[in-house]
């Protein structure tokens, strides 16, 4: 590993624990995702199966269980949406491109402990 990979993990893995520090007392969900989005700057609107990401999703199907703010490692790319396993639910959730608000933020794999540390799910039935 050279010296600027060195440095690149060295801040990634920084942000996240500087996160923890931040949100230290917090119990808010909402102000907790905002911090988290605010801190995880790097964003793509397509996900990649493999890769970790959360944003912030609000379905359209009524009288369905919903996490607002899931944390998911991507499983699958289909011409609807994705499909990941939702850390904060434990299994997999499908998210239809239309009901995800804004873009989807970047999880590096050294984050994803921290981030799976903070309870910032959002758990919601939309009516």
């Amino acid at each position: 590993m050279d010296k600027e990979q060195e440095e690149y993990l060295r801040n990634e893995t920084d942000r996240t624990e500087k996160l923890i520090d931040i949100l230290s007392g917090t119990t808010d969900p909402d102000d907790m995702m905002l911090t988290i989005i605010e801190t995880l700057t790097d964003t793509v609107v397509v996900p990649d199966v493999g890769r970790y990401y959360t944003f912030i999703y609000k379905p359209i199907t009524p009288r369905i269980e919903y996490d607002e703010h899931p944390l998911i490692a991507c499983v699958g790319l289909f011409r609807w949406g994705f499909r990941g396993i939702n850390y904060h639910w434990g299994d997999y959730r499908n998210y239809r491109w239309t009901e995800v608000i804004g873009n989807l933020h970047v999880v590096y794999p050294m984050e994803l402990e921290d981030l799976r540390s903070i309870p910032y799910q959002k758990f919601k039935i939309n009516n």
